[in-house]
């Protein structure tokens, strides 16, 4: 879907609101609340519908106000709060129904006000209690971290523990040398707690190395020893003996 038909869904979806009876703002977050430059085709609509007190229960429990800005073909409850839904023409949706007296106490990034009841206090799309923000280690402890996700995934490996050796190594040493990049070169911002969004386009030096670094299920001793050499093209601090270790197991 394009973008300016993503907003107006979420137009809909404050309208629909406004028709419901009970509810009281609809705020949008990320792509579609004041991170409106990330927005593209496929991007999610993530929001907080606001309802009044003793209405919240009502508004997780029937969707007929999600349904009527556009038909549901499918849609489970993911928290307490609230949902996950697809829309039959692809528009993925995750939301959370709040009262306003639970929003003080609920951590949220900076969001729009797509819609509101008269009356509505404007600020509410401020949070009182900001995201955690988020820290990198420091380059020790990266390096040190990596070095034994692939020292022990690569023991794993040699177990027979194919899967955990390819998350050990593939995912959770990867993330650390992403990490390690982000530290040293500080690319554009992106998400702070997944920082394998959009990297490709923030970090296309690493993402170029990709193939090599993540090859698949069973290929992870050669991607281990490639996030090795990768350490050492970037000159890391590394120990000998733990770099004999792990061309030992990988068998390289």
């Amino acid at each position: 879907m394009a973008t300016p038909d993503l907003l107006a869904r979420l137009d809909a979806i404050g309208q629909s609101l406004a028709a419901s009876g009970q509810a009281l703002a609809l705020i949008g977050l990320g792509s579609v609340g004041r991170e409106a430059a990330r927005l593209d085709a496929w991007s999610d609509l993530d929001f907080f519908a606001i309802v009044e007190p003793g209405a919240k229960a009502r508004y997780i429990e029937r969707l007929d106000w999600l349904d009527a800005a556009h038909p549901l073909a499918w849609h489970y409850r993911n928290t307490v709060d609230g949902h996950k839904a697809l829309m039959v023409d692809g528009v993925f949706c995750e939301f959370a129904v709040f009262e306003p007296q639970e929003l003080p106490g609920i951590p949220f990034a900076p969001g729009r006000l797509v819609w509101a009841r008269d009356g509505v206090d404007p600020t509410i799309v401020e949070p009182r209690r900001p995201l955690p923000a988020a820290t990198l280690p420091d380059e020790t402890w990266i390096v040190g971290e990596l070095l034994s996700n692939l020292l022990v995934g690569l023991q794993r490996w040699q177990r027979g523990e194919q899967l955990s050796a390819m998350r050990l190594v593939q995912v959770h040493a990867l993330d650390r040398l992403i990490e390690l990049d982000t530290l040293r070169a500080a690319p554009a911002p992106g998400d702070p707690f997944n920082r394998e969004r959009r990297l490709e386009a923030r970090q296309a030096a690493l993402a170029a190395e990709l193939p090599a670094l993540a090859p698949g299920y069973t290929q992870t001793p050669a991607a281990a020893l490639a996030l090795l050499a990768a350490l050492e093209r970037r000159g890391a601090l590394l120990n000998g003996a733990v770099v004999a270790r792990i061309h030992s197991l990988a068998g390289g």
